[in-house]
C-alpha cells in the first residue's frame, strides 16, 4: 500500500506570499545593481556586498513575515524531538546523495573545473571568515528558506505537490550557479550538485510543518560546508 505525503498546514498568507515571492527579484537583481556600484565609492569588498545584501534580506523577512515565522514556531515547540530527527535523517540522506553526485562527476574527464561557488565562498571568506560566516551559517538560511521553501514550495504545496519540489529544486540549484554561468556555459551543469540538498530542504519542511526546520537545517549544511571547504583549503 503506498504511503501517503503528510498532511502539509505550514502557510503563507495572501500578503505574506506577495511579500516572500516579490523579493526574489530585488534580492537577486535589483539589490546587486545597487550594491555593486557603489562598492567602490564606499570601499567594500565582495564578502561585505553580501553580507548586507542578506542583512537586508533578513530584516526584511523578519519584518514582513513576522507572523508567519512566529505561527511556524510552534510545531517545532511541540515536536521538537520529531524535527531534530528528520533534520539529522535528511542530513544523512543528502551526504549519501552528494557521494553519488561528486562520483558522477569524477566520471567526466573532461569535467575538471571546481564548483565556482564554492570557490566564491573560499575567496570571501578569505577576506573575512567571520563576516562570510556570519552570512552563511545566520542570515543566508532565513533569506532563502523564506523565498524557496516558504514562498515557492509552500504555495505550490497547495496545488501540485511534484511540481512544488520540481520548481522549488530547480529554483533553488539554479540560484546558485547562473551568476557564474552567463559567463562559462559549463558551469550551468553545476547545478546538479545543489538537487539533492534542494529536494531535502523541501522534505524536511513538508514532514515538519515547520519552516525552522528548514531554516535550522539550512544552518547545519552551512557550518558543516564552510569548515569542511576550510580544512580543504589548508591542507590543500
Amino acid at each position: 500500500m503506498r504511503k501517503k505525503p503528510p498532511e502539509f498546514t505550514s502557510r503563507l498568507s495572501r500578503g505574506e506570499t506577495l511579500a516572500a515571492l516579490l523579493y526574489l527579484p530585488v534580492h537577486i537583481f535589483l539589490l546587486p545593481l545597487v550594491l555593486v556600484p557603489s562598492a567602490a565609492y564606499l570601499g567594500l569588498d565582495a564578502t561585505d556586498l553580501n553580507l548586507i545584501l542578506y542583512a537586508v534580506g533578513t530584516v526584511y523577512m523578519l519584518l514582513l513575515l513576522f507572523k508567519f515565522l512566529r505561527r511556524d514556531f510552534d510545531p517545532l515547540w511541540e515536536q521538537p524531538g520529531h524535527c531534530v530527527l528528520e533534520i539529522i535523517t535528511n542530513y544523512a540522506l543528502m551526504y549519501l546523495a552528494n557521494l553519488a553526485v561528486t562520483g558522477i562527476f569524477l566520471l567526466l574527464p573532461w569535467f575538471g573545473q571546481e564548483n565556482p561557488n564554492n570557490s566564491a565562498v573560499m575567496e570571501m571568506a578569505g577576506q573575512s571568515w567571520g563576516k562570510m560566516s556570519a552570512m552563511a551559517v545566520f542570515l543566508a538560511p532565513i533569506v532563502e528558506e523564506c523565498m524557496f521553501r516558504a514562498g515557492i514550495f509552500g504555495t505550490l504545496r497547495r496545488y501540485n505537490r511534484w511540481a512544488a519540489y520540481g520548481v522549488a529544486t530547480l529554483a533553488f540549484s539554479l540560484y546558485h550557479v547562473y551568476g557564474y554561468a552567463v559567463t562559462d556555459s559549463i558551469y550551468w551543469l553545476y547545478f546538479i550538485q545543489y538537487i539533492p540538498v534542494s529536494i531535502l530542504l523541501c522534505r524536511v519542511y513538508e514532514r515538519t510543518n515547520t519552516l525552522w526546520s528548514s531554516i535550522f537545517f539550512h544552518m547545519l549544511v552551512n557550518w558543516v560546508s564552510m569548515n569542511a571547504l576550510k580544512m580543504l583549503e589548508e591542507l590543500l
